[in-house]
């Protein structure tokens, strides 16, 4: 059991670092557990740490915590991983070959940086396009895109803080927009900021937030919130630094 459970942790922490919501991993963690023979499982996740506890029918009981650092986007491992315990469930895997699948999934590459930068420029081509933008503004929207994957890209490597990596971004996206201003490829920089501070917005952190207040996890959900608080804050002090430099230029 002790090894089982700690199986079960490691999907629930891998689900919890690529996005997951609260209820989802502490649902899933409960039914592998279950699954594995267990009498009674107590879960208690927020997004920062897990702990659990779980009861056998011969009257043991163990429990394990994990500290969880920092939370990534990536829906297709939520997606995988759900499937995993799932699989568990149904089942009867052994402790190796749910460790064997566990590795799988961690090793498991994201999508290259090319595919990433060209959904960064689309997103951002068409929310400049959806805001009214011209089509001088839509065509360099992309452009800035490109920067700004290339700045999200490097804050990755070197495991930069998620706000400050917005702050960044956001700052940048604003500069790179007055430079091609400049350069009169564009009338104005409305359009493209928003088109570009678009693709920052934590729109999965605050609808997990929501969804997590809704189904009474209060803890995690305000903490996702004021997570959510947090980046939008850093995304408008980027812009706004930007402006104190320039004084009041744009």
């Amino acid at each position: 059991m002790k090894k089982l459970l700690e199986c079960a942790m490691d999907i629930g922490e891998q689900m919890l670092i690529s996005g997951a919501e609260v209820h989802r991993v502490e649902d899933s963690i409960s039914r592998m557990c279950c699954s594995f023979g267990a009498a009674r499982t107590d879960v208690f996740i927020i997004t920062s740490s897990m702990v659990v506890t779980v009861y056998t029918k011969e009257g043991e009981c163990y429990t394990q915590t994990k500290r969880i650092q920092g939370i990534a986007t990536d829906m297709e491992k939520v997606h995988r991983l759900n499937d995993l315990s799932r699989k568990i469930c149904g089942t009867n895997m052994t402790v190796e070959e749910i460790r064997k699948e566990i590795k799988e999934h961690i090793d498991s590459k994201p999508y290259p940086f090319w595919i990433i930068s060209i959904c960064y420029a689309m997103i951002a081509a068409a929310f400049t396009a959806f805001f009214g933008g011209e089509l001088n503004e839509i065509l360099v929207s992309p452009l800035v895109g490109f920067i700004t994957s290339f700045i999200t890209w490097g804050s990755d490597k070197v495991g930069m803080n998620q706000v400050i990596e917005k702050f960044l971004c956001s700052f940048f996206v604003t500069v790179f927009s007055f430079i091609f201003m400049k350069l009169g490829c564009i009338g104005s920089v409305d359009k493209v900021i928003i088109g570009n501070i678009m693709t920052l917005i934590p729109g999965i952190g605050l609808t997990n937030a929501i969804r997590d207040l809704f189904v009474g996890d209060s803890i995690a959900g305000i903490l996702r919130a004021v997570e959510a608080a947090l980046t939008a804050l850093a995304i408008g002090a980027g812009y706004f630094l930007f402006v104190l430099l320039m004084g009041g230029a744009l």
